[in-house]
């Protein structure tokens, strides 16, 4: 069954190691946030840094493994249709808007949807790490400026995950404007019953 992660929201849930993740683009340029936990031990969670240091790579697609703040290998990414993901920036937060967008009004936020979500297992704000940024398209010159421009995912774009263990994951349908190209959209997801 597909499930729809309404826009500017988020969800949670826990993943078994012989279930496929696919998180889907259903209309095209939007990023969906995802957050790892060791379901058995939630200390243990996705780490960016050792990601980009064991896959020796900042772009991070099919037939690279996302990794834990442990050294172990947590997801495999199966398929990419899209190709273009980020590891780099946090989760955006109402700092994010206070800071880097002058907004000092409320906004939704992909950190707010994940502790939010996250919270029914024992994870707190302080738990949340940098995300994987699906569908996100972070550029970079080479003086190492950073430029968060439109996601280049078209309708139905896909990205297939394999767990290594039993997870919990959290997942957003990012609320940032400059991340979605200006606009908001759904996220969906599919948990797949596997042998592979």
């Amino acid at each position: 069954m597909i499930h729809t992660i309404p826009k500017q929201s988020g969800c949670a849930f826990h993943l078994k190691k012989h279930q496929l993740l696919k998180i889907i683009g259903p209309e095209g340029g939007q990023v969906s946030d995802m957050v790892l936990f060791n379901a058995e031990d939630t200390r243990e969670k996705i780490s960016a840094g050792k990601t980009m240091d064991f896959e020796e790579s900042i772009l991070i697609t099919k037939n690279n493994f996302l990794w834990s703040n442990r050294s172990r290998k947590m997801m495999e990414i199966i398929e990419d249709t899209n190709g273009r993901n980020d590891i780099l920036l946090a989760p955006c937060s109402p700092e994010t808007f206070q800071i880097m967008y002058d907004d000092s009004k409320y906004h939704p936020s992909c950190f707010e949807n994940l502790y939010k979500h996250l919270a029914p297992f024992n994870i707190e704000p302080d738990d949340v790490p940098t995300a994987f940024n699906i569908f996100m398209n972070v550029q970079f010159n080479n003086e190492g400026k950073l430029s968060v421009l439109p996601p280049l995912s078209n309708a139905g774009d896909y990205v297939l995950f394999k767990p290594l263990f039993d997870v919990i994951v959290g997942l957003t349908a990012c609320s940032a404007e400059d991340s979605n190209g200006g606009s908001f959209k759904p996220i969906q997801y599919e948990v797949i019953e596997s042998t592979l």
